[in-house]
């Protein structure tokens, strides 16, 4: 049996409000990358950032606090949207990275 310090966890996000522009990406991805949660976040078509978060259980609800609660300085979080959080048996991301729309290349945030 895993110990709970060894379980990983996984949840999608969707943040709704003043998010795109106000590099809520990057400081997700920063957070993200510095409690060695995994996933991605990306912006959409209807003005939204949604997201995948996997990591243990605290750093995952950290991470959804943040995003819940305060996001980037310049954004302005009218809703947050979590899918439940369910235990998955291995991480599926190396990483954490920023995934860009086809239509978003070349007008990058970073």
């Amino acid at each position: 049996m895993l110990r709970s310090s060894d379980q990983i966890f996984a949840c999608g996000f969707e943040i709704f409000g003043k998010v795109q522009g106000v590099r809520l990406r990057k400081q997700t991805r920063d957070l993200a990358t510095m409690n060695h949660v995994r996933g991605w976040v990306m912006n959409t078509d209807e003005g939204t950032v949604k997201g995948q978060l996997e990591g243990t259980l605290p750093k995952v609800n950290e991470l959804k606090f943040w995003l819940l609660n305060f996001g980037s300085p310049r954004s302005i979080i009218e809703r947050a949207e979590f899918t439940p959080t369910m235990e998955i048996p291995a991480h599926t991301f190396n990483g954490f990275t920023i995934r860009y729309h086809p239509n978003q290349i070349g007008q990058l945030d970073l």
